[in-house]
């Protein structure tokens, strides 16, 4: 049966034009995201009253935002069809063709927030699903079995040292799928082993949850999702703008049962604002925790729109979860404490190659770089708990 709506939802936008054509290409932007032709042809009172796009508000720049100017649309909430991948088409479709248009914003309107399922675990069930006793005692640690070439046996030594150390989340590096060096069956189990080898060795009463990649269509999708739940794993890592957003809602969300990791592959030549497409959009999908390039690492985003994602990911929306913000992208165990204090507890700290130096760093290990980041994590926690006064 098709979800019905009514009313309308605000959608922002950068047109980056000069200023003697932004008010048509306002007007063009508003027709292009919706009926895509022109409104004197449509003959239609329905049409032009209920589904035609309107322009709102168009805002100079400013010395603060001197790029371009802020176009303001208000949209139709049935045209989205409340579906993942329409919403997308009708926020940014066609007009994502066009290079001088960005999507910086949208409101979702809350017919939109009930249809789209949300995550289902969130940071909430992050913690549960590691059994961690105290809600927000300290972020999660994570780090990437890398590098993409190993086989299924050298990636299962790999896991069951970081595992040993303490790493909560150790997730296949996103380039790692079903290839014929590691194909998927055969290292997700023996991966799986492994950590719960180590687990079993250390009698630690929290268990690390391994994230393995899932990759293709539909169909490798689900062959996939069987090998998860039959290993027992713990959760999954999943490239939203790679598998298609209505497969991360309506499959993985779905049929994979545990916590959903999205890394941000391909999601930089979209021109959608890193904090609405990651932060709120990849969570609205069914994302529980959200990678992004974190500032000062190997990618060029900025302190500003790192804690703007982390904002989205966290903040109030409808009765969706909040979802753990997970800076990435060159991190090291010496900037662990600065991330603290920017992201807080209720965060997923990424540290991948940084700990994989120890294989080649002369009396220094793997086990060894991995376990002072746990330590590292735990102790950066508790003085941020002890200047909050938060108790355990």
């Amino acid at each position: 049966m098709v979800a019905t709506a009514s009313g309308r939802f605000l959608v922002t936008y950068k047109l980056r034009v000069p200023a003697n054509e932004v008010h048509a290409r306002a007007r063009a932007l508003a027709l292009e995201q919706s009926i895509e032709m022109p409104l004197e042809a449509v003959a239609q009172p329905f049409v032009r009253e209920h589904i035609v796009a309107r322009v709102e508000a168009i805002r100079p720049p400013t010395a603060g935002d001197p790029d371009g100017f802020e176009v303001a649309l208000s949209l139709a909430t049935r045209t989205t069809g409340l579906e993942a991948g329409q919403t997308l088409n009708m926020l940014f479709g066609n007009c994502s063709l066009q290079s001088e248009v960005e999507l910086v914003d949208f409101e979702p309107p809350p017919e939109l927030l009930q249809a789209l399922p949300g995550p289902r675990f969130g940071v909430h069930g992050w913690r549960q699903s590691l059994g961690l006793q105290y809600e927000h005692a300290r972020p999660l640690t994570c780090t990437a079995l890398k590098p993409q070439g190993l086989s299924p046996p050298e990636l299962a030594e790999l896991a069951g040292t970081l595992a040993s150390a303490g790493i909560d989340v150790i997730k296949d590096d996103h380039g790692i799928a079903d290839q014929d060096y590691a194909p998927f069956s055969q290292r997700v189990a023996l991966v799986q082993r492994a950590i719960e080898r180590a687990g079993g060795e250390h009698r630690r009463p929290e268990r690390a949850l391994y994230a393995p990649t899932l990759s293709g269509g539909p169909r490798r999708l689900r062959q996939q999702l069987q090998v998860v739940r039959g290993e027992g794993v713990g959760a999954v890592l999943v490239c939203p703008m790679l598998c298609g957003v209505p497969s991360l809602v309506e499959l993985v969300r779905e049929e994979a049962g545990v916590p959903i990791l999205a890394h941000p592959a391909l999601a930089g030549r979209v021109r959608i604002a890193p904090a609405l497409l990651l932060g709120r959009l990849f969570r609205m999908f069914g994302a529980d925790a959200t990678i992004f390039p974190n500032f000062g690492g190997r990618f060029s985003y900025d302190r500003a729109t790192c804690r703007a994602i982390a904002q989205r990911a966290r903040e109030p929306l409808g009765a969706m979860a909040p979802i753990l913000p997970v800076p990435a992208g060159g991190m090291s165990i010496e900037r662990v404490d600065e991330m603290v204090a920017e992201f807080g507890t209720d965060a997923m700290l990424l540290i991948g190659g940084n700990l994989l130096m120890g294989a080649a760093a002369p009396g220094d290990s793997v086990f060894q770089r991995a376990a002072a980041f746990v330590e590292r994590v735990h102790a950066a926690a508790a003085l941020r708990r002890a200047a909050t006064g938060v108790t355990e």
